[in-house]
């Protein structure tokens, strides 16, 4: 199916996807008096100022952010894996696990919990906000509502959960969530179409603007899929024309930059491509991409893993990491920092240290990895398991 072009919001796009739209040209004064509105600085939020110290604290040496906000669909896909019901108290006992591990704090600074995690307490009456804050990790919240078929595109999906946003936004802010997170996809295979990419940083767009007048630093996550099987010179395409469009409509809804944190995926091969990357060569092809796109004022870079193994996922991270960059290049793991721990769970009582262990294990690789740091000598086989599940599905 060819691909699909579709102007939307009245607002000019950027040339690669809809063509150059000219504004009627004036002449005289009332040119230099359209120039000066245009011109005109933008005020600072309430939240400005914290917002950039959120977004620093987050961004700091040697940590990262775990990712727990699986949906409950989802979080009930990792507990049938080991052979547990997909019940609130079987959600809360694992998110437990996570959330109370001794020391986490020193290697995570924030964890993006879901919805029903943010207001839920430990079997012992501690709101979850409290043990987060106790370890000094930032508290962050999933606040889109999922992928929905997108009308007129090939076969793409969009991210909705603008509806309300605002005022869910304002009530997380007060129970303590201080950042959000909000995933939209992009699919290689599928083209991408113009409309699915407009539609995607249009969205991530207005999430932004509407997460950042309520006080919750952005995290900025358009996910290009690992489906295909396309080289990686044509990941790094698309993702220098997502980023373009992504950064274009920020700007165009007053976004700061410096409030606001990203959660890119690495450039790779798609997962069936005959040949497959090197760390140093994912690192180059992404570092590219990012300086290419990505300005200086934003402070931190949260990879998503993707579908990488655990070792795969560390081992990319710290080849990015061997020089210095202008941005807080880190991770935002899910997958990345629980595939062993639940392994070693198994949902019993008398596993909950051993697992936790592993966390601590996996959490400290990371941060070795954003300081690089990492060896990947001594890893585990489980370690070393690559997690692609083709059109995988959150």
């Amino acid at each position: 199916m060819a691909c699909v072009s579709f102007a939307k919001h009245n607002a000019p796009s950027s040339s690669w996807i809809g063509g150059q739209q000219s504004l009627p040209q004036r002449s005289g004064s009332s040119a230099r008096l359209a120039t000066r509105r245009v011109s005109l600085p933008i005020r600072a939020g309430a939240y400005t100022d914290e917002l950039i110290k959120t977004a620093k604290t987050i961004a700091s040496p040697g940590r990262g952010i775990l990712a727990i906000d699986e949906s409950n669909a989802t979080c009930g896909k990792r507990l049938s894996s080991i052979g547990l019901d997909n019940t609130e108290p079987n959600r809360q006992a694992y998110r437990q696990l996570l959330l109370t591990t001794p020391g986490l704090g020193e290697y995570i600074s924030g964890a993006i919990l879901f919805e029903e995690t943010l207001y839920q307490s430990t079997t012992d009456g501690k709101k979850f906000v409290d043990v987060l804050h106790d370890q000094k990790i930032v508290p962050g919240i999933k606040v889109d509502k999922g992928l929905v078929p997108l009308p007129g595109s090939n076969n793409e999906s969009w991210c909705q959960g603008l509806d309300g946003l605002s005022s869910r936004s304002a009530e997380y802010y007060k129970q303590g969530a201080r950042f959000a997170k909000w995933r939209t996809v992009v699919s290689i295979p599928c083209g991408p179409s113009a409309l699915a990419v407009k539609e995607a940083a249009w969205g991530l767009a207005r999430y932004a603007a509407i997460s950042q007048d309520n006080g919750l630093v952005p995290i900025v996550e358009p996910e290009i899929l690992l489906d295909g099987d396309h080289p990686i010179e044509r990941t790094l395409e698309v993702a220098e024309k997502v980023w373009a469009e992504v950064f274009y409509y920020l700007a165009e809804n007053n976004v700061i930059f410096e409030g606001i944190l990203l959660k890119p995926s690495m450039v790779t091969p798609g997962a069936e491509h005959k040949e497959r990357a090197s760390p140093e060569t994912i690192a180059k092809y992404t570092l590219t991409m990012l300086k290419r796109r990505v300005p200086p004022a934003v402070p931190g870079i949260m990879f998503l893993s993707g579908g990488q193994s655990e070792m795969e996922a560390t081992l990319n991270l710290h080849a990015m990491n061997q020089s210095p960059n202008p941005w807080h290049v880190s991770f935002s793991y899910a997958r990345a920092l629980q595939n062993t721990v639940l392994k070693t769970w198994q949902g019993r009582p008398e596993n909950v240290e051993a697992a936790q262990k592993a966390l601590l294990v996996r959490a400290k690789a990371n941060s070795l990895a954003q300081l690089g740091k990492y060896s990947a000598e001594g890893e585990s086989e489980e370690a070393k398991k690559g997690m692609f599940v083709k059109g995988y599905t959150y």
